[in-house]
């Protein structure tokens, strides 16, 4: 059956838009090619729960994150390709001085991080009980973690800030498509073992912080060093839980001391209430110098 110049038209209106394909079947390309980290992800979890649980070991996160940026990257490269777009560009891994971004905005995560720490450590909501690590572990436990980190702040800024923001952005705008992936950030965050309401909307305001980068930047360079620096904070350096969870090889023994709502309890620094003062303190300075260093140009 041959179709009519309108039966063409009509199809052509369900596939393509003014910028090509439409946002929905790009994302329906993009979840198929990502079918087959969901599916070797949730093997792990049901038969190795350990892996995701307890105290996590550095060297099998640094395998399942390094697993899951190949899966995340080829599938917004290859969705890219078919859309016929400039895939780096497009998705903000492009653009000039993207080490300097990366430096800076690790730079930002981990002052503000540090500057969180402090002030629960001068309230008496958290405590350091000494070095856990002595010696040459400190610098293997730091650039294994470090690493670590630096591909969970690439995993998760190409997925969210990345391809989703501008897939969504295509059909609904900059800052709607950067509350519902920043609502999307924060609720897969909630699987998280210890993870509290405090902990899953100080998740959202920060997913809210990275869009901003990338709008005021073009890129994500910024949020990756940020994000990176400050799990690696948390996690290494200072050894309290990240989104509810421990690692193994920290640099100090810490704990929280009284109420959750105030030390953070299981969710470590970022579920204390106490936490947003100290942050918007961070940022204020983070912005000023990256004026001052002129890295607001958008790449």
């Amino acid at each position: 059956m041959r179709l009519s110049a309108a039966d063409k038209a009509r199809l052509r209106w369900v596939f393509l838009g003014p910028q090509g394909i439409r946002a929905g079947w790009s994302l329906l390309i993009f979840a198929t090619l990502m079918i087959p980290l969901v599916l070797i992800t949730s093997i792990l979890r049901r038969d190795f729960p350990s892996l995701f649980t307890g105290e996590i070991a550095p060297g099998t996160s640094l395998l399942i994150e390094a697993v899951e940026v190949f899966f995340i990257v080829v599938a917004t490269a290859v969705t890219g390709r078919i859309e016929g777009r400039a895939v780096w560009s497009y998705y903000g891994l492009a653009g000039q001085r993207p080490v300097a971004k990366l430096l800076a905005g690790w730079t930002g995560g981990l002052v503000c991080l540090s500057l969180v720490v402090g002030v629960l450590y001068a309230g008496g909501f958290l405590v350091f009980d000494g070095w856990a690590l002595h010696g040459l572990p400190i610098l293997g436990y730091g650039l294994i973690w470090l690493l670590v980190f630096l591909l969970v702040g690439v995993r998760e800024e190409v997925m969210f800030r990345g391809y989703l923001q501008a897939t969504l952005a295509r059909g609904l705008g900059f800052w709607p498509a950067a509350i519902l992936v920043s609502v999307l950030f924060g609720a897969g965050h909630i699987p998280n073992a210890g993870e509290t309401v405090v902990g899953i909307i100080g998740v959202m305001i920060r997913a809210l912080l990275y869009c901003f980068l990338l709008r005021l930047t073009g890129s994500l360079w910024l949020g990756i060093g940020f994000h990176a620096a400050w799990d690696w904070a948390q996690s290494f350096l200072y050894g309290t839980p990240q989104s509810g969870n421990l690692m193994q090889g920290h640099l100090f023994s810490t704990h929280p001391l009284g109420a959750p709502l105030m030390s953070g309890g299981s969710v470590g620094p970022e579920g204390s209430l106490l936490w947003a003062p100290p942050f918007v303190l961070g940022l204020l300075v983070f912005f000023w110098a990256l004026r001052r260093a002129g890295l607001f140009v958008a790449a």
